[in-house]
C-alpha cells in the first residue's frame, strides 16, 4: 500500500523558513515524479514545486526563488524548502506521487503551513 506522508508545516512569521518533508513508503520510489502542492482557504489546490524522477525541477512564479524542490532516493523522500515566507504562502501543502506510464497517481494528506505577517 502507498503511502506518503509530509511533516515539517507549521507556524512562522514572515520572512521565514520552513523544510516539508514527504517520506514515501510501499512504491518504487525512484522512478515516480514528486510535486508538492498548496491549497488555501477558498481556493483551488495548485502546483508549487515539481521534481522528476531524474532530478528536473520546475517551479510555479509565486515560489521561484524562494523555495527549492530536492529529494533523496536513498531516503524516499522529497523536500520542499522554503524561504522568504509571505502570509499569502500560508495553505495545506500536499505531496503528489506521478508515474505517468501507469497512471499512478498518490497523494499525501497535507500539512498545514501557517505563515504570519
Amino acid at each position: 500500500q502507498v503511502q506518503l506522508v509530509e511533516s515539517g508545516g507549521g507556524l512562522v512569521q514572515a520572512g521565514g523558513s520552513l523544510r516539508l518533508s514527504c517520506a514515501a513508503s510501499g512504491m518504487k520510489f525512484d522512478i515516480f515524479a514528486m510535486g508538492w502542492y498548496r491549497q488555501a482557504p477558498g481556493k483551488e489546490r495548485e502546483l508549487v514545486a515539481h521534481i522528476s524522477s531524474g532530478g528536473s525541477t520546475n517551479y510555479a512564479g509565486s515560489a521561484k526563488g524562494r523555495f527549492t524542490i530536492s529529494r533523496d532516493n536513498a531516503k524516499n523522500t522529497v523536500y520542499l524548502q522554503m524561504n522568504s515566507l509571505k502570509p499569502e504562502d500560508t495553505a495545506v501543502y500536499y505531496c503528489r506521487a506521478n508515474y505517468e506510464i501507469y497512471g499512478a497517481n498518490y497523494w499525501g494528506k497535507g500539512t498545514l503551513v501557517t505563515v504570519s505577517s
